[in-house]
């Protein structure tokens, strides 16, 4: 079977302690090895060193991004792992470069990346409910997705050649929490992706 990464980027505070972030990479962990998948598990916030996460960048086919959306983005920490370990990896073993060249030097921008058979998987958790996305009628997101807002998260796995799978998220965790229902909803959403991505593989 297939060789997984899974990013915990949640950043624990005192009124976010980065459970629900820990309990779904873990879950991610259990249920994909329990599917026959070879699976490794790195905690931002604990600490990493650069040279290995950028041979696990190379080793994994897929790579999960588990992690809080803070003030529309990653957490600092994330960001800087992403910019400690990517800019690493920028000596040919993530990227070849921007991806352009000097026969076109202002063409194929973010075109460089070296993880053209890697899949990456956003799972992210919000304290916006469901209901303020996809909605031209309310007035902060104007109708964005979720994935819209984390459009950054996406360009930086396709500046690498990563390609998507359908993203997860859960939604109004602080204020109504429906965990039990999040988890049974991550557990499927995996179990799918997996199983489909499994199969256009083979």
């Amino acid at each position: 079977m297939s060789k997984i990464l899974i990013l915990n980027g949640a950043q624990p505070y005192g009124f976010s302690p980065g459970k629900l972030n820990a309990t779904l990479a873990g879950r991610a962990r259990e249920r994909l090895t329990a599917m026959g998948h070879n699976v490794r598990l790195t905690t931002v916030a604990e600490g990493y060193d650069v040279e290995a996460e950028v041979e696990n960048h190379r080793w994994a086919d897929t790579v999960i991004l588990q992690f809080p959306v803070n003030w529309m983005g990653v957490p600092w920490s994330f960001k800087k792992y992403m910019d400690e370990v990517y800019t690493a990896g920028m000596d040919g073993r993530l990227t070849a470069g921007d991806g352009r060249g000097p026969e076109a030097p202002k063409k194929n921008y973010g075109m460089g990346g070296t993880l053209t058979g890697t899949r990456y998987m956003v799972s992210a958790t919000f304290n916006a409910p469901a209901e303020a996305f996809d909605d031209p009628a309310e007035p902060f997101f104007e109708g964005l997705s979720m994935d819209d807002l984390l459009r950054p998260v996406h360009l930086s796995a396709k500046f690498f050649g990563m390609s998507p799978l359908p993203s997860f998220g859960a939604f109004d965790v602080m204020k109504n929490p429906e965990i039990e229902s999040d988890l049974a909803r991550f557990d499927a959403h995996l179990r799918q992706t997996f199983a489909e991505a499994d199969h256009v593989a083979a």
